[in-house]
């Protein structure tokens, strides 16, 4: 892939939340625009997810991209609602999340974020997973980012909610994830 190709790279998401905190991780690599494309909910583990979606993003926008697909996992209930995490809090919310781990001792769990990177079209996407383990509490802090409320990182008193967003974008998932994607694109571009 030529350096030319590296300089503008399309963020699949409709999100502007993960727009800002991808961006803001990112700013330094490669300008990050997004564009929201309607792509089918999928099942599967998390990478055959973000790869099958990628893939199509490519198809569609004919052209390099990365899309981002978030679990959350409780190791209670042996990593679900995993990549289900949007449909059961936008069914339950922060508090109907908590009562799912009432009947369990262990309230840890781990954020996991799947990106996706495509060169383009007949391209095969490449994978990079970022985890951060953590465990489930009472929702505090803002609700205006799905469960981060709810999710408190190892080594932390604070949700990511609680958290600001330089702390937070130095140890999320997503940022695990996006400084994986950023060495692979350093070493495209120096070849």
């Amino acid at each position: 892939m030529a350096a030319k190709e590296l300089r503008n790279l399309v963020f699949v998401s409709g999100n502007k939340n993960k727009l800002i905190e991808v961006q803001a991780i990112l700013a330094d690599t490669v300008n990050v625009v997004s564009h929201k494309v309607d792509l089918p909910e999928l099942q599967g583990t998390s990478q055959d997810i973000a790869k099958e979606k990628c893939k199509m993003a490519a198809e569609i926008l004919n052209g390099p991209c990365i899309t981002e697909d978030t679990s959350l996992c409780f190791n209670a209930m042996k990593g679900l609602p995993g990549p289900y995490i949007k449909w059961f809090f936008d069914a339950l919310g922060h508090d109907g999340l908590n009562k799912m781990l009432e009947g369990f001792e262990d309230k840890s769990a781990y954020a996991l974020c799947t990106i996706g990177f495509c060169k383009g079209p007949g391209h095969e996407p490449i994978i990079f997973e970022g985890k951060t383990n953590g465990k489930i509490v009472p929702p505090r802090g803002s609700g205006k980012f799905g469960w981060d409320a709810i999710f408190q990182p190892d080594g932390f008193d604070q949700t990511y909610a609680e958290l600001s967003k330089e702390i937070k974008n130095t140890i999320s998932h997503r940022y695990r994830s996006l400084e994986l994607l950023k060495t692979h694109l350093a070493q495209e571009q120096a070849k």
